[in-house]
């Protein structure tokens, strides 16, 4: 292991203790800690730490994995902006959590930080970094999502002022579900393939947005854990959680590098949720919340 892929290694391995940890506290509740390998022999190779917290006080189902594999050819997904790297062997490292709250009035929210190392035929290795976090409401607040924004922004701006709205305008187009031509949620910020400021600046930026992580969401999460909800609120929950699976499914382009490379799928499939439904050409009720979320917040706008 080379130095950078070992300092990148420690960072992220204690992201996700910090995370989970402050998660535990929060929800009362613990993590299961499920250490894996993958058995020699396979396409894939590496290891990982799971991380899974289920039937918590606040959080039905929150993941958050570490894993670190390497393998003899970088996936199609990896190399769609990159065609000069196709079939090199590569080295991939990364945190990746969705968490998925029991109360409809709490959003989902998912972050992921993350580098990639490729070896091409001429020798010479390329890192790239990537990442971000976005927020899913089922209930729309204002006032979480400019918090949410806001937060994101302060973490990027060291970074050049052009960081935040350039990643907040690919978060926009990245988590769009195509199909339904539906923003997930309401967005954050997303960048991939990024090594404009070399290895360094870089990373540093990387540990910036998953350093802000827990300022962007738990004081959400405080505000909005105690606000009463009934049948109605959960099963409209349950309906826009189906929103999350298609996406994860369909289009997203970590899902589909875990599988396509021989990933361990009980850790890649982490993110969907415990519970879920789906309804036939459902309609809200004009002028309702659930109707407004789709007005005001399922769309692509400047928070801040």
């Amino acid at each position: 292991m080379t130095q950078p892929t070992r300092r990148v290694r420690d960072y992220l391995t204690g992201l996700q203790d910090r995370i989970t940890s402050t998660i535990a506290v929060v929800d009362g509740g613990s993590f299961v800690v499920d250490h894996w390998k993958k058995p020699k022999g396979e396409r894939l190779q590496g290891h990982g730490i799971t991380q899974i917290l289920e039937n918590g006080a606040v959080f039905e189902r929150a993941g958050c994995g570490f894993s670190h594999v390497t393998g003899p050819s970088l996936p199609p997904s990896a190399t769609q902006h990159r065609p000069e790297l196709s079939g090199a062997p590569f080295e991939a490292l990364g945190v990746s959590l969705v968490f998925h709250p029991r109360n409809p009035f709490v959003p989902t929210v998912h972050m992921n930080v993350r580098m990639i190392a490729a070896t091409p035929a001429s020798g010479k290795t390329v890192c790239w970094f990537g990442g971000g976090m976005d927020l899913t409401p089922y209930y729309g607040f204002e006032e979480d999502a400019v918090h949410f924004h806001r937060t994101c922004r302060t973490a990027l701006d060291p970074f050049g002022v052009d960081k935040y709205p350039r990643f907040k305008k690919w978060c926009d187009e990245y988590f769009f579900l195509k199909h339904r031509d539906e923003q997930r949620g309401i967005g954050g910020v997303f960048f991939d393939d990024f090594s404009e400021l070399g290895f360094e600046g870089s990373f540093s930026m990387m540990r910036s947005v998953g350093d802000a992580f827990l300022d962007a969401y738990l004081p959400i999460v405080d505000r909005c854990r105690v606000i009463e909800y009934g049948e109605r609120e959960r099963a409209f929950q349950l309906y826009r959680r189906g929103r999350y699976v298609e996406f994860n499914l369909v289009w997203d382009r970590g899902t589909h590098f875990g599988l396509q490379s021989g990933g361990r799928s009980e850790s890649i499939l982490l993110s969907m949720p415990p519970m879920v439904s789906w309804s036939y050409q459902r309609t809200e009720e004009p002028g309702s919340e659930e109707a407004r979320l789709y007005s005001d917040f399922l769309v692509r706008k400047d928070w801040i």
